[in-house]
């Protein structure tokens, strides 16, 4: 379990600050909703070594302590990335929006997704959308992220979450046509990296509301830790 302090915005008002236990954490990997092209980046990923996954999308549960707000993370070794994802959180009777990293150690990836989903937290932003508010405008909603790299910032993913299913097909294929369960956090898909997969000494992230006009961020430092054996 998660204990984590959350801000809430909902229609125009002020935002309300609440502590949110999460019991449960899904990785929903493989969203793609154009099959063609998950299925090229799942060939792809095969001639790196990684397994081909059971089914698309698939969803990974990793244990609800792993997520996190925090600004700093500790990897073992220099081999993890962090990727944008879209989060959904269902707590007190309600959906909500938010976005995260699924940092994932990559050389773990070739021996199992499932362990590199456990090796490493899952920084969220601490400040969550109504997902009512965004759902009318739900595919113009925007996903970036940045890395430190020689210095400086630079872009590394940029793109819409059109590309990934929409919350309510990913929902009902994780529940077989239920809602979530409360204080369940759910990271949706993620988009290509620019440049490809790479570490960076720090990795920030948000989510664009160009409708409203507003966006939600984070970013986190990578502290890595020696690899001994």
């Amino acid at each position: 379990m998660s204990h984590l302090n959350l801000r809430f915005h909902e229609g125009s008002g002020a935002p309300s600050a609440r502590e949110i236990s999460i019991q449960h954490a899904v990785i929903a990997g493989w969203t793609g909703r154009d099959a063609a092209a998950v299925e090229k980046h799942i060939v792809e990923l095969e001639a790196l070594g990684v397994k081909r996954p059971a089914t698309t999308p698939i969803f990974y549960r990793v244990a609800a302590a792993r997520i996190s707000t925090a600004p700093v993370l500790e990897a073992l070794g220099t081999a993890s990335s962090g990727e944008v994802e879209f989060v959904l959180l269902q707590t007190g009777g309600r959906l909500w929006v938010g976005v995260g990293s699924d940092h994932t150690d990559r050389e773990a990836e070739t021996l199992g997704v499932s362990l590199s989903k456990q090796m490493c937290d899952k920084p969220i932003t601490a400040e969550f959308w109504a997902f009512d508010d965004v759902a009318p405008h739900w595919d113009q909603l925007i996903l970036r992220s940045y890395i430190l790299e020689n210095g400086a910032r630079v872009l590394y993913q940029e793109g819409s979450v059109a590309a990934m299913r929409h919350p309510d097909d990913l929902i009902a294929r994780y529940t077989s046509g239920g809602r979530l369960a409360d204080n369940t956090l759910m990271f949706c898909g993620t988009l290509a990296a620019k440049g490809g997969l790479r570490a960076a000494p720090r990795f920030e992230f948000e989510l664009e509301d160009k409708v409203r006009g507003r966006k939600i961020a984070h970013g986190y430092d990578i502290t890595a830790l020696p690899v001994l054996g």
